[in-house]
């Protein structure tokens, strides 16, 4: 398994093409641009943690291909257990970071593609599941970071793939001879992509026949002829030029360094392609991937909000002020709503089953419905903390005045709390507090995985309702119905 030394090492022998503010970086340091190396930092923790004793067993699991011990990671899940690891282990990481570490979503991708790839050669005959197998056993003997590459463009949201009027607005097959496929389009939203070995290309969206060259599938590294990738903006980005106050989470930045990708008439090799064409498989790989995907957000937000409730209560003590009876109210109130976040994903884990190909998937209603909880109650827990850590969290001067030899003494002396807590460090929590609860942050826990109506439409389909009718009429007693009030 990689370090982190490593991790950040494999990274500068890429010859990938990002493009930051109209500027397109040097593949060799661009992980040490300001943007950039705070996603760097955080990811590479997640190789740093598999080779402390404290974490191993969170951290690391062994391979049912090789035998061999892996980072979790890269790992195909074998049991319920593997699954409650999974998020036991996303919390423990967001403590240790506050913010996103880019590896779930590929993770999720590996998971998906294993299991959906194996039903299709067993319905279909193909054998895109021994294909995909060769690049699982690579990625994990190379203990590899994969981007997971789903959400596309989509251009008019009315028409399907192949009705829009450019058709790249879904990544799409241009081309195929006996070598492979080449594809053009681009993914939006690329969790951690600028800073992974490789990306699994996955459909968007349950298709039809007519959108057969959509329905494609397939790995290729992130620095492949004809990619590129467009660094995407966050809120108070350019504080990351600055200093190291200003912005907040100084170590390990604010979310995952999202990029857009363009694929531009890129080959990959049919040895690469775990998918092409079978769109009556695309749904159900987006539903697995989904599912997959919103069973982490209880995990990873649960230990992002635990940053941010320590955040609010210790800007209370700062303050002087964390002894008052509303302030531990609203403290206890934001435990509350992040354990309930936190037990969702416990729960579609506990509730996990064993596919047809081995490996093990969660309960996808349980996973759903966390993923909704984590769009509405997150909001809850930053509007306290806000509440909690006052006005100054949104009008504080600047590090660079703290700094200044004339004005530093005034703001020394005006921002200052209680006795024994240096202003340095009050101003710290504050704007750890500001980044954390405010702009890209927010609106990743609202689309991360889905949009809020998503989930609705996925627990919707999974709850069956006409269970619960009948539950009631039996307990009512209700008599027989005739056909005509069933078709009401």
């Amino acid at each position: 398994m990689k370090t982190a030394q490593q991790y950040i090492d494999s990274l500068r022998q890429r010859k990938i093409k990002v493009y930051l503010k109209g500027q397109l970086l040097d593949p060799q340091t661009l992980v040490d641009h300001p943007f950039i190396r705070g996603h760097v930092a955080s990811a590479a923790l997640t190789f740093e943690l598999a080779h402390e004793p404290e974490s191993e067993d969170l951290m690391t699991a062994i391979s049912h291909l090789s035998g061999n011990r892996i980072n979790r990671f890269t790992h195909i899940h074998q049991s319920v257990e593997d699954l409650l690891k999974k998020v036991k282990m996303l919390r423990m990481i967001s403590q240790k970071t506050g913010t996103c570490y880019q590896r779930c979503v590929g993770f999720d991708a590996l998971n998906s593609l294993y299991t959906v790839t194996f039903e299709m050669d067993q319905a279909l005959k193909t054998d895109y599941h021994q294909r995909f197998k060769k690049f699982l056993a690579y990625v994990q003997e190379n203990d590899l970071m994969v981007a997971g590459a789903m959400t596309d463009t989509k251009g008019d949201r009315s028409l399907k793939p192949s009705q829009q009027p450019d058709p790249d607005m879904y990544v799409h097959v241009v081309e195929r001879n006996d070598k492979g496929v080449v594809i053009r389009g681009a993914k939006a939203h690329m969790t951690g992509m600028v800073n992974s070995h490789e990306m699994l290309i996955m459909p968007t969206a349950a298709l039809t026949p007519e959108d057969r060259d959509y329905a494609i599938s397939c790995a290729l590294p992130v620095d492949a002829p004809g990619v590129f990738h467009v660094f995407g903006r966050q809120t108070n980005d350019d504080r990351k030029m600055e200093g190291e106050i200003d912005q907040g989470n100084a170590q390990y930045g604010i979310v995952g360094g999202e990029c857009l990708t363009v694929l531009d008439n890129v080959f990959v090799p049919w040895e690469r392609v775990f998918m092409d064409g079978e769109t009556d498989f695309a749904g159900l790989l987006v539903e697995r991937f989904a599912c997959y995907h919103r069973q982490n957000y209880g995990g990873c937000k649960g230990g992002v909000s635990d940053i941010v409730i320590g955040a609010a209560a210790t800007m209370a003590d700062y303050g002087g002020y964390g002894k008052a009876a509303h302030v531990k109210e609203k403290i206890n109130e934001m435990i509350h709503l992040t354990e309930t976040l936190y037990a969702c994903s416990i729960a579609c884990s506990a509730e996990g089953h064993q596919t047809a190909s081995g490996a093990y998937f969660v309960d996808p209603l349980l996973a759903n419905v966390g993923k909704h909880n984590v769009t509405r109650l997150i909001y809850d827990i930053d509007r306290l903390a806000q509440d909690i850590g006052g006005g100054l969290t949104a009008t504080l001067p600047s590090e660079g005045d703290l700094r200044h030899p004339e004005i530093g003494p005034y703001i020394e002396k005006y921002f200052k709390g209680v006795a024994g807590v240096s202003t340095e460090n009050r101003l710290r929590m504050a704007r750890l507090i500001e980044n954390m609860t405010g702009g890209t942050a927010l609106v990743e826990s609202m689309h991360g995985a889905g949009s809020p109506q998503a989930q609705k439409v996925m627990y919707s389909k999974l709850a069956n309702l006409e269970h619960k009718k009948r539950c009631a009429k039996k307990i009512a007693g209700c008599k027989a119905e005739t056909d005509e009030s069933k078709e009401r």
